[in-house]
């Protein structure tokens, strides 16, 4: 079994590129916002409910998802590097699989704020996350995230074997998929 994590800021094409690095392997896409838009409409985005609810979701689709005969899974991130207890996160959720006898792969993206400016009003962005459709809103929260939080790796700072940094401003997410798919021989 197989567990990809793509993490990187927000519009960055996580989701986009995990489409179609499924369809290239057959590995199943579990985006973040699949999680998330189930609670949203329960509990504000930072509220402990909300927290506790996606967090929950999350650990028990891991588990199942683990224990499987699954050929394996996606999962994107918005990973904050500012806050040490995101990286035991990560951690956490890669030893689920790896007590399972899975391979752990680590697929950093990252692309110009004005690119991801113009993928977060994209269509399929907005079908799939219906807490994006605000657009006013999505794109206001994106520039205070981008403010307050470093959501890219510094070089050399992330040591795992299965890593690979992409910078995909210029990339279709098919090529980005391709690229991924080809390092790690999948």
């Amino acid at each position: 079994m197989k567990f990809v994590i793509i993490f990187g800021p927000p519009a960055v094409g996580k989701m986009t590129v995990g489409m179609e690095l499924e369809k290239l392997t057959g590995l199943k896409l579990f985006h973040n916002h699949m999680s998330i838009e189930v609670v949203l409409p329960f509990f504000d985005f930072d509220t402990p409910e909300f927290s506790y609810l996606v967090n929950l979701i999350r650990m028990e689709m891991f588990k199942k998802i683990a224990k499987s005969n699954s050929k394996g899974l996606i999962f994107t991130y918005v990973w904050g590097f500012h806050d040490k207890f995101e990286g035991k996160y990560i951690q956490k959720i890669a030893r689920i699989f790896e007590k399972e006898g899975a391979k752990v792969y680590y697929v950093e993206l990252e692309a110009d704020l004005k690119e991801r400016l113009k993928r977060n009003k994209h269509a399929d962005r907005l079908r799939h996350k219906p807490s994006k459709r605000n657009l006013k809103l999505s794109e206001y929260r994106l520039l205070e995230d981008e403010k307050k939080w470093r959501m890219n790796s510094k070089p050399g700072e992330i040591r795992k074997k299965n890593y690979l940094k992409i910078n995909n401003t210029l990339f279709r997410p098919l090529e980005v998929a391709h690229t991924i798919k080809k390092r790690f021989r999948f």
